[in-house]
């Protein structure tokens, strides 16, 4: 919507901000590995590590003559140091290893130091007498064995979860600095379309006061002041990237009287506005570009002269800019100049599709150009500036 698309157009005029690059890796300090540590000994690692020690042991309990709570000691405490040989891995800053091998090597290496480690404690830190014991071999074999197994699917289903989890992040990012770019690109746009309006009008401007001087005309002396004055007041604002309606019927009246100064007995004009809209995003010179077509295709042509009505009001979702003259009109013939060309062009590069202008012959004769753009309801309009 409109709304939408001015809000749109004043962010993206706005700086944005940049994180700075990250030091290297062997830089980092020991305070962000410690806490990608913790970070990788999520509750639901945990708690699938409970889950699993209480299944192994559940499974294993006919095999063993221990009593189930010391075989779960057990296999609570291998899978706990696993899950921990992994989240030390995934703290760690080395890059010369993919990930997955060097989590897999230290799940492998904490089952098996682990399962040593339960039965050294329960035969008194006695090797001997854990690999002279086929029982305790096989209780060995089988517990690392179980444990390392079930620790490297749980690590590389965290390490699967991860490359999505950054996946999707990439592509939120690369979504976002596309969005920034379009926004540069229409921004870009939009000013070298109004850089190509300014001379437009400058000159044609000075054309009129040319015309004067060369045929003598005693209004030319106060024709030029007035023009310069205009200048003065106009110059800052032609490059306003934040043009407001207000600004525009401004510039518009001064336009107007201008002119008039030029053919005091052939323009009439009034300029009328909704005081509620002073304050609504306008592309610059949005409403000057429709007056001037109106002088040079609709009131100069014509023998008698005409006038001209300008009107901003809002209608429920719609805010309309009119420009209507009693000229000479368009003719069957006539094809939409560069201005009105330019004008278009302008209106998509600053609210999308949310607003258009639309040529309407008058009769008897006189041309209605209105600028329609599309509000939500409940937009409220914005504060005068």
């Amino acid at each position: 919507m409109a709304g939408r698309g001015g809000a749109r157009y004043r962010a993206a005029m706005s700086s944005f901000l940049h994180a700075a690059p990250p030091g290297p890796e062997a830089e980092e300090p020991p305070r962000s590995r410690w806490g990608r540590f913790l970070r990788a000994l999520t509750p639901r690692m945990i708690g699938l590590t409970l889950a699993s020690s209480l299944v192994v042991a559940i499974v294993m309990s006919p095999i063993f003559e221990l009593p189930f709570t010391v075989l779960l000691g057990r296999t609570l405490f291998v899978g706990f140091v696993t899950l921990l040989a992994r989240s030390a891995a995934v703290a760690s800053t080395q890059r010369l290893v993919p990930p997955w091998v060097l989590q897999s090597v230290s799940v492998l290496c904490g089952a098996i130091l682990a399962t040593l480690a339960v039965y050294l404690l329960a035969t008194g830190g006695d090797f001997s007498a854990v690999v002279q014991h086929e029982g305790r071999i096989q209780g060995f074999i089988l517990i690392s064995g179980t444990g390392t197994i079930v620790g490297l699917m749980l690590a590389l289903g965290a390490l699967e979860r991860q490359r999505d989890s950054e996946a999707k992040a990439m592509g939120l990012e690369l979504a976002l600095e596309r969005s920034r770019l379009e926004r540069h690109a229409a921004d870009a746009r939009l000013a070298v379309l109004t850089a190509q309006v300014e001379p437009h009008f400058l000159f044609n401007t000075l054309a009129n006061v040319q015309a004067l001087v060369e045929t003598g005309s005693p209004r030319a002396p106060a024709v030029l002041r007035s023009l310069i004055a205009y200048l003065k007041a106009t110059m800052p604002r032609l490059d306003d990237g934040d043009a407001r309606l207000g600004r525009e019927t401004t510039l518009v009246r001064s336009y107007l009287e201008l002119m008039h100064l030029r053919m005091p007995d052939r323009l009439r004009f009034t300029v009328e506005g909704d005081p509620a809209l002073q304050g609504f995003p306008c592309p610059p010179m949005l409403l000057l570009t429709l007056v001037e077509n109106a002088v040079r295709h609709g009131i100069d042509p014509s023998e008698t002269g005409g006038s001209i009505a300008v009107s901003i009001a809002r209608s429920g979702d719609t805010v309309r800019l009119a420009v209507r003259d009693d000229g000479v009109g368009m003719g069957e013939s006539a094809v939409p100049g560069t201005g009105l060309v330019n004008l278009r062009e302008r209106l998509a590069a600053f609210y999308g599709g949310a607003a258009r202008l639309e040529l309407t012959e008058v009769a008897p004769h006189g041309l209605l150009a209105e600028i329609l753009i599309d509000v939500p309801a409940s937009h409220a309009t914005p504060a005068t500036s």
